[in-house]
């Protein structure tokens, strides 16, 4: 059964995600972070695990990000590789759930519409049970 992209609700949450998507590369987490007076290698080590996150989260367009050198001998970055981390993979899953449902809601309208129709078959071929329809029939060929 296939998802219905014309589907309201399905096409505001991907339209929705994709804007979401197209802005966040606008102004980066890191330079708000440094902005908001993080340490820049707090920022630096929230942004590789946040990559890291979004990637084990299920993200498509991420990959896993780490600097180990610097995550063993540096703990600003190692706390904000491990924050990023948690954050973004925690909120990755919560949008791919999200997405989950919306498509598994729709697949269950469809179903119930399919449902509805073979029910109503299903009523229509009981009532003309022990019809005549012959008559029906010779004019069809008129």
């Amino acid at each position: 059964m296939g998802t219905d992209f014309a589907n309201p609700v399905i096409k505001t949450t991907l339209i929705s995600m994709a804007l979401a998507f197209v802005l966040s590369g606008c102004v980066s987490q890191h330079d708000l972070m440094v902005e908001k007076g993080f340490p820049l290698p707090y920022a630096d080590g929230f942004d590789d695990g946040c990559h890291s996150g979004n990637k084990a989260g299920g993200s498509l367009f991420d990959e896993f990000k780490k600097d180990v050198n610097r995550f063993n001998s540096d703990k600003q970055y190692a706390q904000g590789w491990s924050d990023g981390f948690r954050q973004c993979e925690t909120e990755q899953e919560a949008a791919q759930r999200q997405t989950r449902m919306i498509i598994e809601q729709q697949q269950l309208q469809e179903q119930k519409k399919a449902n509805d129709i073979n029910q109503q078959h299903a009523l229509e071929q009981e009532v003309m049970k022990g019809i005549d329809t012959d008559a029906l029939k010779s004019l069809e060929k008129q």
